[in-house]
């Protein structure tokens, strides 16, 4: 949907800031006072939205904006590397923009490529399995005059695994309406029952039983409800939802369709992040040919039930993959959590009931509706129902998205990934749990581990220590900044963590991080504060050797380690 005409919507705001980046390469002054006479707010405000999201420049860019991924699995697959050559190609330093005002170079984090790192976004067009050789050709192409689409690479999807306990959920064949052609012939009631049946809970890590807030939104009395697609996955090593927007846009649809119908809601909303922007052709495409055949607008196949569907692109910012953070953005504001006096089945998006989701939720529901809420539940564990994906990526030969039954083990999955000489898994993304070998023998289920989708492998060549590192410079760069906790807490964690790193810290130094940990858990916002201390506290329980090499005995002096606790002391007062 292009925005070039009245500018009058304030929950549009992100989109009328795209248009203004995409033509001009930034967002001028003059564009925030034309936005904000039109609107009606204060060009402060809009000014405030700006700052708040990565991808939104005030200062011009060059032609070509390149976004070079930094996350742990880039750093392993040749980062460094390839951060050099773009840098020598180009004439340009990450953080600007070379003389000719040609190539603009940004580091960001994960963009949901872990699975083809190194990987880069070239005015968001992805390209992978950097190289510098590659990065040379990309870049010699550009500067001669050649297309962006010509070096645009055709993503490969890695559906690695599909359960050989019988066929698939989620990756089996997709029949575009089968779903809605058996939904429209049950009552909105009988669906949620159906829902509930399945025993499916939200894949995106919360995992609230989906079927339960159907309800519970369906009993508002409002006359007005929305459906939201979170497709936001920004956690790091997470990209399903990017396998499942490219292989079967359609079926997210019909899981949005599905949950709309049975709530009572009219209209919907996909709220893509800024990464999967090269996706946004193919959903809106997509969109159209469901208004077309007669799956969306009114009287859907012939029923009194109405359903609208629009996409909003994010902007980069790891906070808004929280529901009342995304709601809060796609109302044009900053993605600040909402403190929860109200969940969003009660008031949501504009204030009215919405039901937030996630993309491998509504594309499970929408299976459901299919082939009926037995052959789900009928998978899994006797507590945990039905498939999840897992995006598994690292040190292993067959890296990509596994659509596994509940219930399987670590040591199984490694085995399905070809994963040798294991030491480190981060389950679950940063914010998720750390696994050595003594948790292999471990199942993937609710009775014992949950994952919301990321899996990173690292073997024992890596760094452990270099693995921290990157995980809290992601924390300290994502928070939002609203509540001090988590403000203030992960950046001296990332603070404590070099001094331990260099020898600096007592025992008593690095136990201390626990308990900094649970004030975090204890007292932020939101699920990002609560749980960005998680890798930290779990590593120093699960690697106690590697510590120990590092720390120093309790009364043990340390010349340089008391100077700069001096130096601190002196320039805090």
């Amino acid at each position: 949907m292009e925005y070039t005409t009245i500018r009058n919507e304030r929950t549009q705001l992100l989109n009328y800031l795209w248009e203004f980046q995409d033509k001009n390469g930034y967002i001028s002054t003059s564009d925030i006072r034309k936005l904000s006479k039109e609107l009606g707010i204060s060009w402060i405000e809009i000014e405030g939205v700006i700052s708040f999201y990565h991808f939104f420049k005030r200062k011009p860019t060059g032609k070509y904006t390149i976004y070079l991924n930094n996350s742990m699995v880039s750093e392993i697959k040749g980062f460094h590397k390839i951060k050099e050559a773009f840098e020598k190609e180009t004439g340009a330093f990450f953080g600007g923009t070379d003389p000719t005002g040609t190539f603009s170079l940004f580091e960001t984090s994960c963009v949901g490529l872990s699975d083809q790192e190194p990987a880069a976004l070239i005015n968001f067009m992805p390209v992978v399995n950097l190289t510098p050789k590659k990065v040379k050709e990309i870049i010699s192409h550009l500067k001669s005059g050649g297309k962006i689409d010509d070096i645009q690479d055709e993503i490969e999807d890695l559906i690695r695994y599909k359960n050989d306990k019988g066929e698939p959920v989620l990756f089996r064949e997709y029949k575009l309406g089968d779903s809605i052609l058996n939904l429209v012939k049950k009552r909105p009631d009988e669906v949620i029952e159906e829902v509930k049946d399945s025993g499916l809970s939200g894949r995106g890590g919360a995992f609230f039983p989906t079927g339960m807030k159907w309800e519970f939104a369906r009993r508002s009395p409002s006359m007005q409800k929305y459906v939201i697609c979170n497709a936001d996955e920004g956690e790091p090593g997470t990209f399903k939802d990017r396998v499942l927007l490219n292989q079967m846009p359609g079926l997210v649809l019909e899981g949005m369709i599905t949950g709309g119908y049975a709530i009572g809601a009219t209209k919907g909303i996909i709220y893509l992040r800024a990464e999967y922007r090269f996706l946004k052709k193919k959903i809106e495409s997509t969109i159209k040919h469901f208004y077309k055949i007669g799956l969306l607008g009114q009287n859907i196949l012939g029923k009194n039930f109405d359903f609208d569907i629009s996409l909003m692109s994010g902007a980069g910012a790891y906070v808004c993959g929280e529901e009342t953070s995304l709601i809060e953005s796609l109302e044009g504001k900053r993605g600040g959590p909402r403190t929860k006096v109200y969940f969003p089945i009660e008031k949501g998006y504009l204030e009215h009931p919405t039901i937030v989701n996630n993309v491998e939720t509504f594309c499970v529901a929408a299976r459901i509706m299919e082939f009926r809420s037995e052959i789900f539940s009928s998978k899994g564990t006797s507590k945990t129902k039905g498939t999840k994906l897992l995006s598994i990526s690292g040190d292993c030969k067959k890296p990509g998205i596994y659509e596994i039954e509940w219930g399987i083990t670590i040591q199984e999955m490694l085995n399905l990934c070809e994963a040798k000489d294991t030491n480190y898994i981060q389950f679950s993304g940063p914010s998720g749990t750390v696994l050595t070998k003594k948790d292999f023998n471990r199942t993937i289920s609710g009775e014992d581990l949950i994952c919301g989708g990321s899996v990173m492998i690292f073997n024992s060549k890596r760094d452990v220590f270099d693995i921290l590192t990157n995980f809290s410079n992601f924390f300290i760069a994502e928070s939002c900044g609203l509540c001090t906790p988590c403000r203030a807490g992960n950046y001296l964690i990332g603070k404590r963590l070099e001094k331990i790193r260099k020898g600096e810290a007592t025992y008593e130094e690095i136990e201390e991080i626990k308990s900094w940990g649970k004030v975090l858990r204890d007292t932020s916002r939101c699920g990002l504060g609560k749980t960005s201390s998680n890798f930290i506290v779990e590593a120093i329980d699960k690697f106690p050797e590697v510590f120990k090499k590092v720390g120093l005995k309790d009364k043990e002096f340390n010349l340089s380690a008391a100077l700069n606790d001096y130096y601190d002391t002196v320039k805090n007062n």
